[in-house]
């Protein structure tokens, strides 16, 4: 069976050229329903059932997981049964016709202005960390990248002179998106005073790095930035999504295209962007309750 998943992880890498992070997360999906077969008695998936993939789903709700996790170990089982009944390696495709539990869709958390601007202050530029965090922090906001795109970045995603970058999301696919004045002049600075302090390879292609001359992780950033939040004393959960999530918000919030809003966050369905409308239509609500003296 481990055999079959590397089968299947590298399908998914080559034919359908899926990121990492996917990758790992189909893999780290697949171990752990393997696990509960094994635990089970099941070593062939083809004596896997229907009732052995509610048996794996009923375990991780036991265990507390979210709706989301739970819905999306469903879905990698599924596109796992559907590459081995493809391949004709199972006679039978048990998740077929199993339903998804609903997942109740809940707005993104996002930060005000004010507690962005706080949060983006916080670096001290006067140090090679600080001149390298602050770069991040501004490049994300101006941008709205994810996470796994901003630590993926080299320095030729970078144009200063025409004021862009180039990145690649979910499925490789490729996305040029401006920046703006503010971003650009702190990369610039950390270019020009910290990055250099930073590398010790001078092959080194990575835009940001660790305090090892290294390419610096999703793991580094997220102690990054929860660091800041606690020093702007900003009491909302902060995840290394939330500035893209409030990149999105602010931008609608003044009048930007929900088209232009979706190709700048790589979204490949609009109705992914369209949260983001729900929310500041919330959020006006909230205005006018308070401000409103009929309300």
């Amino acid at each position: 069976m481990d055999r079959l998943i590397e089968r299947f992880i590298h399908y998914l890498a080559v034919e359908r050229g899926l990121a990492l992070n996917t990758l790992e997360s189909y893999q780290r999906d697949l171990i752990g329903y393997v696990s509960f077969l094994e635990r089970s008695g099941v070593t062939d998936l083809n004596q896997t059932r229907r009732a052995n993939i509610i048996g794996f789903l009923a375990e991780l709700q036991r265990k507390g997981r979210a709706t989301t996790t739970i819905s999306r170990n469903l879905a990698s089982l599924r596109a796992f049964y559907s590459f081995l009944l493809r391949d004709s390696l199972i006679d039978v495709d048990p998740t077929a016709n199993l339903e998804s539990p609903k997942i109740e869709k809940r707005l993104p958390k996002v930060l005000s202005v004010k507690e962005v601007e706080s949060l983006l202050e916080g670096p001290d530029t006067g140090t090679v960390a600080g001149g390298r965090d602050k770069a991040m922090l501004e490049l994300l906001y101006a941008t709205g990248i994810r996470v796994s795109e901003l630590v993926s970045l080299n320095l030729s995603d970078v144009n200063l002179n025409m004021g862009f970058l180039k990145c690649f999301g979910k499925g490789s696919k490729e996305r040029i998106i401006p920046l703006g004045s503010v971003a650009l002049t702190t990369v610039s600075d950390y270019l020009l005073n910290s990055r250099g302090k930073l590398l010790r390879d001078q092959a080194e292609e990575s835009l940001f790095l660790n305090h090892h001359g290294q390419r610096l992780s999703r793991q580094g950033f997220w102690k990054i930035i929860k660091k800041y939040a606690q020093s702007a004393q900003i009491e909302k959960e902060i995840t290394p999504h939330t500035l893209r999530h409030s990149f999105a918000t602010h931008l609608l919030e003044n009048g930007a295209d929900l088209r232009a809003v979706q190709e700048m966050l790589g979204h490949a369905d609009i109705s992914t962007t369209q949260i983001y409308t729900h929310l500041t239509k919330s959020r006006l609500k909230e205005v006018y309750a308070k401000a409103h003296p009929r309300a």
